[in-house]
């Protein structure tokens, strides 16, 4: 339990630690906390998270490499959101995989779906005059279907009950990615606030921590 702890707290530190380089405009500390504590969440999920499913943690880990690419593209100087945007796209097809191991796919798992596409639709009005190109309004709604297939996907792992716990976990870091995904699209589309990025990086790192610890046996 001890390590588990310590774990979570060097994750908790070095994502304050970035929130607050982000908040100050402090792009060095950006730079080197940022990155940072998502290694951390993959070190943890490698060597201190026991799981409960190998192959369950090894594509969680997938995941979070792809994530780790979309946390270095989003930060890099220069236009580089699409490249972010495709490495978190692959990011949440390797969730989708994860959750739906275990439980694959059936009729009566579709009302769980009805939440999630509800919220990514509101998402797509809210942003749709903001998007400047055909391209780019592409983009985001394939991301948006895809990560409302991830959450979806965490909702049913959530309502198996051999999977409960580990589903559990894997729900609430997917409806926190939700939040976190939906402040990064309102802040760089329809209204930019300062507070944004310290925002962003709280709910995506706390997402990423419950997926990866939704691994545990």
């Amino acid at each position: 339990m001890l390590p588990l702890l310590l774990a979570v707290l060097a994750v908790a530190v070095s994502a304050a630690c970035a929130m607050v380089a982000a908040y100050r405009g402090d792009r060095r500390g950006l730079y080197l906390f940022k990155p940072l504590t998502t290694i951390l969440i993959i070190v943890a999920t490698l060597w201190l998270f026991a799981p409960a499913m190998r192959r369950y943690q090894d594509v969680v880990l997938l995941g979070l490499a792809l994530s780790l690419a979309g946390d270095v593209f989003l930060m890099l100087p220069g236009n580089r959101f699409l490249f972010g945007l495709a490495s978190f796209l692959a990011a949440h097809l390797a969730y989708i995989w994860a959750f739906t191991l275990g439980v694959g796919y059936e009729p009566a798992q579709l009302p769980w779906l009805a939440p999630f596409a509800f919220f990514g639709l509101m998402v797509v009005v809210l942003l749709w005059r903001g998007l400047p190109d055909a391209a780019l309004k592409g983009a985001v709604v394939a991301y948006l279907l895809v990560i409302v297939a991830m959450a979806w996907r965490a909702a049913v792992r959530a309502q198996s009950p051999a999977l409960a716990g580990s589903g559990a976990l894997a729900l609430a870091g997917a409806c926190l990615f939700l939040a976190s995904d939906a402040v990064l699209a309102v802040d760089r589309f329809r209204r930019p606030f300062r507070a944004a990025e310290p925002i962003v990086f709280a709910t995506y790192w706390a997402a990423q921590l419950l997926i990866a610890l939704s691994v545990r046996g």
